[in-house]
């Protein structure tokens, strides 16, 4: 299970495949993941993992509650 808190890009985007997001797919500058009308774009990979921040922000932005994600 997920907390809130670093994680890496790779488990990032399995957990988002997991509760209905598809892609990546390329973008511009950024990859990004759809589910329904929802267009979430992913950090680009680098050596540190998602901070906890940025977790919460891409989480709001997909619609996914704190409880939502520590269940998976």
């Amino acid at each position: 299970m997920p907390r809130l808190g670093p994680i890496k890009r790779a488990e990032l985007i399995k957990y988002l495949q997991i509760l209905g997001f598809e892609g990546p797919y390329s973008g511009g500058k950024h990859q990004f993941m759809f589910k329904g009308m929802i267009c979430l774009r992913l950090p680009n990979p680098h050596r540190r993992d998602v901070g906890r921040e940025l977790l919460s922000r891409i989480l709001k932005q997909a619609g996914i509650d704190k409880d939502s994600w520590e269940k998976l």
